[in-house]
């Protein structure tokens, strides 16, 4: 029986999830579909046989890490992993990488264009160095009308950073593939599928998964912006064969968390 882990899910308290929502669809201008909650999130899951699913948010502002992480953390249990996030206007932000490991969160989320800073500024160094190779690192990569998050400055990223474990998310650049395959494509990085392979033109997934290698590569779906199904139904449209599908599905994600193989 396939196995699945999604590496890419948000979720959101009750009293914010809409409001969280409908910023998302408001900035990139998609409709969504999810409510952002827990047990919606977990309904989307279970319609789809999904093992896994890591959820995570982003503190736009210092004053929210901690608020954030331990709400992730609160959720976390045996379907849904926890990825925490820092800001790089913390003061303690080594303090706080430690508690995101001994609340149980596996990874860590950026965003940097909704937490307001360039990815390879150098006021994020201090954050980098932190991480270092000790979590998997997962950060928004792309956009329309932004550059914070450019393949190119992910690119920098790794140049001076070269022992993270990188997660670059929307294969490497959302709506900004080309520039992906440029700067990104064959480096020592991971690229997630959310919100990606539905937005572009098949061949040119296919070309970005194939040039990087299906080993570097892992499933997500972005929820809310859309359920699993959806998402699931794009991805198994892509000319990959049953074992690249299965590496991007399970293999290479449980390789990265820790999970036991299929």
């Amino acid at each position: 029986m396939r196995r699945i882990i999604d590496i890419h899910a948000h979720a959101f308290p009750e009293a914010i999830a809409w409001k969280a929502v409908e910023h998302i669809g408001n900035h990139y201008s998609i409709k969504m579909h999810g409510t952002g909650i827990i047990s919606d999130l977990l309904e989307s899951a279970d319609r789809s046989g999904v093992d896994y699913v890591v959820i995570h948010s982003t503190a736009t502002r210092a004053s929210q890490v901690k608020k954030v992480n331990d709400w992730v953390a609160g959720h976390a249990g045996d379907k849904f992993i926890g990825f925490g996030t820092l800001h790089p206007d913390m003061e303690d932000i080594e303090g706080e990488f430690e508690r995101i490991i001994s609340l149980g969160l596996k990874g860590i989320k950026l965003h940097p264009d909704f937490q307001g800073f360039n990815a390879d500024d150098a006021k994020m160094d201090r954050v980098y160095s932190v991480i270092g190779n000790r979590l998997p690192l997962l950060i928004h990569a792309g956009d329309e009308h932004l550059d914070n998050s450019s393949p190119k400055r992910l690119s920098n990223v790794l140049e001076k950073f070269p022992e993270l474990t990188m997660i670059a998310a929307h294969l490497g650049g959302f709506k900004n593939w080309e520039e992906a395959l440029d700067c990104l494509i064959g480096k020592n990085l991971y690229l997630d599928t959310s919100s990606a392979v539905r937005y572009m033109d098949k061949s040119l997934a296919e070309k970005i998964i194939k040039t990087h290698g299906t080993d570097k590569v892992v499933f997500g779906t972005d929820y809310p912006s859309v359920y699993h199904e959806m998402e699931l139904e794009a991805f198994n449209k892509l000319d990959l064969n049953y074992q690249e599908k299965e590496d991007i599905l399970y293999n290479n994600a449980a390789r990265l968390l820790g999970l036991p193989p299929p």
